[in-house]
């Protein structure tokens, strides 16, 4: 057997086998021995077919099988020991496969593509500069909090009258339908114009509109009718909904942190402040990592094998994708693929590595994290900890305890890049925060 590499460019290369019969044949001869002991065929006694039989009926397949197993391993063998940092998988060249005649022939030439990402380096260091974005928790943020709370704790109830903001609940009165379809038409969703002409309604009054110029949103319209059609109908009025908010006080209270979490309004807003807190630092600190993601792929110059990479992707997708849909969503590939490249090189320089124990303990504060929130006893949680944790890392044939050492690892990579660079604080306004992109 034959292998040589064909470099094409820095990204770009062929791997070329070429085979001999006695490359392969002791394995074929191998294999038609084994069937020839388990071979059922009729006339013949179990283990005792002739081999020139099995030769006839299966040899082909078995040789087709037995050189593809061949080249899958040598492939990659010759890879790992020459240590090529390939991107995606080796594609077969289809067209010079499809040309062998595997009746006639006793030695093959096959080929294989590969993409490899060019040497690179990775500036880290002091003079790189991210700003990150601080968001301000203000008794402007805490009261709106407060407010949305009230809200969403109020009291549903039934007025006589209806006003802005109430909720109708009715039918709409159909001639060609046996029963009358039920809708809600929430003030609120309704065009600013046509709102005084469902206030003051009250049971059984019967209003007409359009649904077109009443609810301009398709969502809405779909909401309310059931159907996209946006056409005149006949609303007959059976109940006015209005949701009246709770009041500041122990049971809100209660029904935001828990039974006698806290017990003043101090103390409620302090809470506040502080869920509020920590829900803005996640999101400062994603948004930080989107910019250091951002910056070190704009920054660092990788060169990529592009049409090999959107090859690989149509070959490898479960689903039949377009090269139209490859060529529109590559960029986005294409920039996470070279994040990664850019962890990976850090990591190795740097020697950063995801250990075993490093997964179990990330595992230990997320179940944790999950029992307090539920309000699970913590004497409870730590003496079975263990044996949740094991549970967990086996779900999903796996795949939790590969995603969370993928956590782990990439965690402890950005952690050093913010260390390794200058982080500009700033202090912003969730307003502010909102229009950065």
């Amino acid at each position: 057997m034959e292998i040589v590499l064909d470099k094409i460019s820095n990204t770009e290369a062929l791997i070329k086998i070429s085979l001999k019969q006695d490359d392969y044949q002791p394995k074929v001869e191998e294999k038609i021995k084994e069937y020839s002991k388990k071979a059922n065929i009729k006339g013949f006694r179990p283990g005792k077919v002739p081999k020139t039989l099995i030769n006839k009926m299966y040899g082909k397949s078995i040789l087709v099988d037995e050189v593809n197993h061949m080249l899958s391993h040598n492939v990659m063998d010759y890879i790992k020991d020459n240590n090529i940092q390939i991107l995606g998988e080796p594609l077969p060249n289809m067209e010079k496969a499809a040309d062998i005649d595997w009746d006639s022939q006793s030695e093959f030439d096959f080929e294989y593509s590969i993409g490899m990402a060019d040497d690179f380096e990775v500036k880290l260091d002091k003079k790189v500069k991210i700003e990150n974005f601080s968001i301000k928790v203000d008794h402007k943020v805490i009261n709106e909090t407060i407010d949305n709370l009230k809200k969403q704790f109020g009291t549903m109830t039934n007025p006589e009258t209806s006003e802005e903001g109430d909720i109708l609940y009715g039918e709409i009165v159909t001639e060609d339908e046996d029963e009358n379809k039920k809708g809600e038409l929430d003030l609120t969703k309704v065009e600013k114009k046509q709102v005084k002409n469902f206030v003051g309604k009250k049971s059984e009054d019967e209003i007409e509109f359009d649904v077109s110029k009443v609810l301009k949103e398709e969502s809405d319209i779909v909401a309310f009718t059931g159907s996209k059609e946006s056409t005149k109908i006949k609303f007959l009025v059976k109940n006015v909904n209005r949701m009246v908010d709770a009041e500041m006080g122990q049971d809100l209270f209660d029904k935001t942190f828990g039974k006698d979490a806290v017990k003043t309004e101090e103390e409620f807003r302090t809470k506040i402040a502080e869920v509020v807190g920590k829900n803005y630092d996640q999101e400062s600190e994603n948004f930080l990592n989107y910019k250091i993601q951002d910056e070190f792929v704009e920054k660092t110059k990788i060169d990529l094998p592009d049409e090999f990479l959107k090859r690989f992707i149509q070959s490898s997708n479960k689903e039949k994708i377009s090269r139209e849909e490859i060529d529109r969503d590559y960029e986005h590939y294409a920039k996470d693929l070279k994040w990664s490249l850019i962890k990976n090189k850090i990591s190795k320089d740097n020697e950063i590595k995801a250990e075993h124990e490093d997964v179990i303990e990330e595992a230990k504060t997320m179940i944790r994290q999950q029992f307090t929130a539920s309000g699970f006893p913590a004497d409870q949680m730590e003496s079975s900890l263990d044996s949740f944790v094991d549970n967990y890392l086996k779900g999903e044939d796996g795949n939790n305890y590969v995603k969370l050492h993928e956590k782990v690892y990439n965690d402890r990579v950005v952690k050093f890049i913010k260390e390794s660079i200058t982080i500009k604080n700033k202090e912003v306004t969730p307003e502010e925060f909102n229009k950065k992109d």
